[in-house]
């Protein structure tokens, strides 16, 4: 009985650490999306519109950033051409059941900012090189995804080439079942407890 106890208790913390770090995560992104499409429509540009396949994608490469480390004290850091830096590039776009053909005029930034305070996560993006991508009227759509000090924003075009059109239904199904991983985990241990 003790050991139930106690493997319950483990698994409730759990989730609800996972939980915490994945709404402190959420906000940042919101926080983020707001801010890009309020500096959108300052210069008369229509908002970008989310884009779970890039959503997906921007969620790859900061799992790949996460163990970096990230230094910067001013909130200017960003770091360019981030699909020449993964080998493994082509695996990330699989995973999201994406190909480089519809993602070729899509862009990635991603940027390193300690505790992602959300005024130096919103300058890192307008106000450096990314400003010119955000000012773009061809970038219609977009992901985010950030992982402890890293945050990433994937945009996206309406055009064939970069509309981040999924390669097949089949990878989109996966990537759903995927995305709910955690939660069905916990709650799989959770009835194992129950009826043990």
């Amino acid at each position: 009985m003790a050991l139930r106890f106690h493997v319950f208790f483990f698994l409730f913390i759990a989730s609800i650490l996972l939980l915490s770090h994945t709404a402190k995560a959420a906000d940042a992104e919101d926080t983020l999306l707001d801010g890009i499409n309020k500096y959108r429509a300052s210069s008369n540009l229509p908002t970008l519109t989310q884009n779970k396949n890039a959503e997906c994608l921007a969620d790859q490469i900061a799992e790949q950033f996460e163990k970096q480390d990230c230094s910067n004290t001013t909130g200017a850091n960003t770091v360019p051409g981030t699909e020449n830096q993964f080998p493994n590039y082509p695996k990330l776009l699989d995973h999201c059941g994406l190909n480089i053909t519809t993602t070729r005029d899509g862009v990635i930034m991603p940027a390193c900012v300690p505790n992602l305070e959300s005024n130096l996560v919103l300058s890192n993006f307008t106000e450096s090189q990314y400003s010119n991508y955000l000012n773009d009227s061809k970038y219609t759509g977009v992901g985010l995804a950030s992982e402890d000090n890293w945050i990433v924003v994937v945009l996206t075009t309406s055009s064939p080439t970069g509309n981040f059109a999924p390669a097949s239904n089949v990878a989109g199904l996966v990537l759903k079942v995927g995305s709910h991983c955690y939660f069905l985990s916990f709650l799989l241990g959770f009835l194992m407890v129950l009826m043990s």
